[in-house]
Order: C-alpha cells, then structure tokens, then sequence
C-alpha cells in the first residue's frame, strides 16, 4: 500500500484542557475514510491540524511528497469579493479565462471570438475541464457563475467552496461535514461521485447513509484513543458494540479480582519478598485496568411533555407568496395526536417558510392555521442557539427554569439535567461561545426540550450533531407522544424517525406521501425510469417521422451491430443493477460484499447513463 499521510503521537490542548493525545493512524492511497467522534472531542480541529490551519502541541504528520490535497471546512474562507468563477477557478487562470471567452463567443455569436477562443481551450486542453466543472456545479444548482460571493448565503457559499475543491480533483481530500446545506438530491449525487472518485479520502459526516455507501474504512476517537474499523458504517455499529461489550467485561472482571487482592494489600506482611513484590505490581496494573472503565455517561433524553387536547393545528386554504414566488397555494391538513412527518424538497421551495406559517410567526397571505389552546411548540430552527456575548452554560438554561420534570414525573435541577445531555459540572460556567459546533446544538436542544413542548417542529436536527447523540435523539422521538415534525437532509435520521412525508415540489405544490423517505426514493426512482423510457419511445417515433423529410442515411455495418448490441447491453445491466440492490436489501452480505457491490452499482449507472445516449444517437437513423 502506498501511504499518503500518517499521524503519529499527536497532542492537542487549549489550557488545563486536553483536547486529544496519542494520536496515531494512517492513510493509504484509495482508502475512503470516515473519523467518527462525540462533539467535542475535536475532530475539526484535527482536521486543521492535517490542513496545516492549526498547530499540535507534539507529535508528527507526514504526507507523501508531492501528492496535492484539497480541504473542505465546515465555515470555508471564501473571498468575498470574488464572483463564483473567479472562485472555482482560482488555481487557473489560463483555463478560466478561455473558457469564460468561449461562453462569451457562444452567446454572442461572435465567430471570430470563437476562433480564437476554442484554439485557446485546445492549447490548455480546457475542453474536458469545462465540461467536468459545469457538471459539478449544475449538481451542486449553482448557475449565476457571474453572482458575486457576498450576495451568496451561507449554505451557497458552502456549496461553491465544495465544488472548488471536486474541481480541483485532489489525490486527498479532507472533507469536514460535506453533508450540510444540501439538498437530498445533491446528497446522492455527492455520494455517487465520492465513491468513483479517483482521490483519496478523509471525512467528517453525521450521514449514516452516507457514511455506509462512501466509505470502507471509519476510524473512531473515544477517550483520547483511537480504533480503526476495516469497514463501513454498518460494519463499525456491530464491532464497536462488540468492543465496549469487551471492555465492560474485563473491567468487570479485574474488579472482582481486585477485592481479592485488596484484601491480601492489607493482611500482606510488612517484610516484601521478591514474589510479594510481583504480586504487589501486578496489584497496581489490576487496579489500573479496574478503573479504565467508560468515565463518560451517555446521553440520555427524558423530558415530560404537556397534556394534548383533542385539537392539534387544523389548517384551511393556507397560502403564501413573496413577490413572484410561489410557497404554499391552497394547502389544508388537520394535525392528529402522535403522528411524525417529515418535510422533504429543494431548497428555496418553502419548507422553512411553512414551519414559520403553521406556528404563527409570519402571516399567511390567505387561509388559516388554527392551533389547539393545548399546543406547546418546540422550534428547534436551522440558525440555532442565541445567546449574548457573556452568557454561559447554566445562564440560558436558568433563563427558562431551575428544576425540569422528567417523563417519570421526577424533578431534578438544571445542573443535574445539563448533566444528561453530557455537559459536566466543569463545563456549566463556559462561556458559550467556546462551545464547539456541535455542543451549541446539543445546548439548544436542552432548552427547547426544557420548555415541555407537545409538538416538535425540527429544522435541521442533525447538523453538527455527532451521530451517538443523533441515534439518543431518534430513540427519544419514537417514543415521544405528541407531534413531530422534522425537516432534514439526513435519510436516515427521516428513515428512523417519521411515519410520511410533505413533499414540497416547487411553486406552492404539496403532496402527502404515505411511507418513509427510502420508501419515497423508491418510487420517485420508478417514476424516473418510466419517464426516461417514455421519453426515448417518443424521440425515437419522431426520428421515425422525419425519416420522410431527410434524405435517407443509413448506419453502417459496424453501427448497425453496435446499436443490436447496446440494446441488449442496456437490458442486462438493468437487470444486474436491480439483482445487487436486491442483494444489498436483503442484509445478509458481509461489510466487504457490500462495499464490493455498492461500487458496482455506481458503475453500472454511469454506464447506463452513457449507452443510453449511444442507443438515442444512433437510433436517429435506424
């Protein structure tokens, strides 16, 4: 294997706080790997660490000479004043400039620009870079390359700083939450790309899908040490089971035979023989293995919730637009007791909009949203937490109460319940802005939950949320009584979680879909196929009716057969692509069979894709 980066021995701490040490691990070329960790055991600041961004306290990184690596931030500096083109095509001038001459010459049909400008692209042999980088920008719906970045917001300005990166096509790429602020559509096409790319990778991600589809290797950091797992997602979920089981069991285990021992220290005659002294060492090594059990308690979530009345929201005629804008028209649903849904759609299709609808907080244009005098909202909202400068920890939890009730009806001081949701004693005077990412969103989380709603409304859940807190809180709502609704990009947090789905569409259309979003995918997909199908029966017809019209042209022999063949290339790898996903369906694959088949799927949609437009081609003239 070739190794292009190793970590060796590395330390970190701010202060008294040691943030991690010891750290040691490797990358190999063509590994795709995922670090996994609870929020705020610092995996972003490792990641700066290997960026060059930060500095360790001790220890080594070395990277193979000459390998080019690309860095993906969770905040990514951009330079404002730049245009998205600028941008993307900072490290090449030469080739941006051709390539934005031969747009111009395009569509302004100016031929002796189009000379000019397409010897250019020869020269620099552009062609295929413009072509792969209007790809990955269309994916990312990014097309005003012209739009200045400080006009962008801030999930845009992420999404341009992770097309830079793709473009860039580096031999390692660091990726710290990739996930966040895309749509589900751009989700999948993210994933399918990481796992044909040619570049090595390390990310950081809270997308169980994403992480089990993506990667083949996670290593894990838990109490300032590190395990490697030869696997995906699924593979890591089982074997870290496994390895805490272990670990239990043997602390377990050395504290039974330290009672023992304990009980001879103190009988032991004060004349050490030598094998009294090894009985003696190996007392200390016990002790040490008793008390090298889990220090940190898991997160637990038990809150009381108020009493739900008969009537929940009962929405009539609903409808909203800004300027030409289109968000909700005509739209009526009543609200029942226990139900979970979740809003699916791109963005900038209203779903936010909606939640601030149905709870009041900006008007509808028509229609109503009538609430039960029972209801109490939870709005838990994309932006997160808001606090003043000073504020910390135990402030804005004491800001909404001093003791909350738990779901058994037992109360219990704010301290206390800071301490479920993994916030100590010594953490409950920081200032919250020294929190990480993600423990200002479990922050938040505590003082929405605090308030006892009876209807959650999620926006945006699991960003930031390292993914043991995210499985706490999936278990939490399924038992939660009241009403759930969640918008989210993270499948299977939606998958765990929620009964159906509002589907917003674009222009103020709604549909209700009965089934979990996997469910939906799946038939979205059948959707797909039969329009495509549709699609190339009709342009196929209307190449058959301008048959009379054209002077006739004929394939020749060697076509003719390419195009015999392809339709029954196309048929068969149909078939194949629905055997594998049955196959990976059904579960019983091994973590490597998995893998395994999962890179062959991907291949077998970029072929797909690429015979089918072959058929259309040559079917012009069948």
């Amino acid at each position: 294997m070739i190794s292009y980066l190793q970590v060796e021995n590395l330390k970190k701490s701010f202060g008294d706080l040691v943030l991690f040490e010891g750290i040691t691990f490797g990358i190999d070329k063509d590994q795709k790997v995922a670090l996994v960790a609870k929020n705020g055991t610092g995996k972003t600041s490792l990641f700066n660490i290997i960026a060059g961004l930060d500095s360790q306290d001790t220890g080594k990184i070395t990277f193979r000479r000459d390998i080019k690596i690309g860095f993906l931030e969770q905040n990514p500096p951009l330079n404002l004043n730049n245009t998205i083109i600028d941008e993307v095509f900072h490290s090449s001038e030469d080739i941006k400039n051709a390539i934005l001459e031969y747009n111009t010459a395009i569509e302004t049909d100016n031929k002796d620009l189009l000379a000019d400008s397409m010897e250019k692209m020869d020269h620099l042999q552009a062609w295929d870079y413009e072509v792969k980088v209007k790809q990955i920008l269309t994916k990312l719906k990014i097309d005003k390359y012209d739009q200045q970045i400080s006009t962008l917001s801030g999930g845009e300005r992420k999404r341009v700083a992770l097309a830079t990166v793709l473009i860039e096509e580096p031999d390692l790429l660091l990726l710290d939450e990739p996930t966040n602020h895309l749509d589900l559509d751009m989700i999948e096409w993210l994933e399918n790309y990481l796992k044909n790319t040619r570049s090595t990778l390390l990310m950081v991600t809270h997308d169980r899908y994403f992480l089990d589809r993506v990667c083949n290797e996670i290593i894990e950091m838990d109490n300032s040490k590190i395990y490697q797992y030869k696997g995906n997602y699924t593979y890591f979920v089982q074997k870290r089971e496994e390895r805490l089981n272990n670990e239990e069991a043997l602390v377990e285990k050395a504290k039974n035979t330290l009672r023992k021992e304990e009980d001879w220290m103190r009988r032991m005659p004060k004349a050490r023989t030598t094998k009294a002294k090894y009985r003696i060492d190996n007392y200390y090594q016990l002790k040490d293995v008793a008390g090298g059990g889990r220090t940190e308690e898991e997160m637990r979530i038990s809150v009381q919730s108020s009493r739900m009345g008969k009537k929940i929201i009962e929405v009539k005629n609903l409808a909203k637009k800004f300027d030409d804008l289109t968000i909700l028209n005509d739209f009526s649903y009543n609200f029942t007791k226990g139900e979970k849904i979740g809003i699916v759609g791109d963005n900038g299709t209203g779903k936010s909009t909606f939640l601030n609808l149905i709870t009041g907080i900006i008007p509808a244009d028509s229609g109503t949203a009538d609430v039960g005098q029972t209801v109490v909202f939870g709005y838990y909202k994309q932006e997160g937490i808001k606090y003043k400068e000073d504020q910390r920890v135990i402030d804005i939890v004491q800001e909404i109460a001093e003791v909350v009730t738990l779901g058994n009806g037992r109360q219990m001081g704010v301290k206390e319940f800071l301490n479920f949701f993994l916030f100590p004693f010594d953490m409950h005077y920081t200032p919250i802005s020294k929190l990480s990412g993600g423990e200002k969103r479990r922050l938040y989380l505590v003082t929405v939950l605090m308030r006892k709603p009876n209807f959650l409304i999620l926006d945006e859940p699991t960003n930031d949320l390292d993914i043991m807190t995210l499985a706490v809180l999936e278990e939490y709502l399924s038992t939660f009584d009241g009403c759930v609704i969640v918008v989210s990009h993270d499948r299977f947090f939606m998958d765990q979680v929620v009964d159906h789905l509002f589907v917003f569409r674009g222009n103020g259309v709604v549909k209700d879909f009965p089934g979990s979003y996997t469910h939906y995918r799946q038939w979205l997909t059948k959707i797909e196929k039969a329009e495509k199908k549709e699609s190339i029966s009709v342009k196929k017809e209307k190449s058959q009716d301008k048959k009379t019209d054209l002077p006739k042209t004929k394939l020749s022999y060697k076509e003719q057969k390419e195009y015999e063949q392809l339709d029954q290339e196309i048929a068969d790898l149909e078939s194949e692509k629905e055997i594998l996903e049955q196959e990976i369906g059904e579960g019983n694959l091994s973590s490597d069979d998995i893998i395994e088949k999962s890179h062959r799927i991907g291949e077998i949609i970029k072929l797909l894709d690429e015979k089918s437009d072959r058929w259309l081609e040559l079917g012009e003239f069948v």
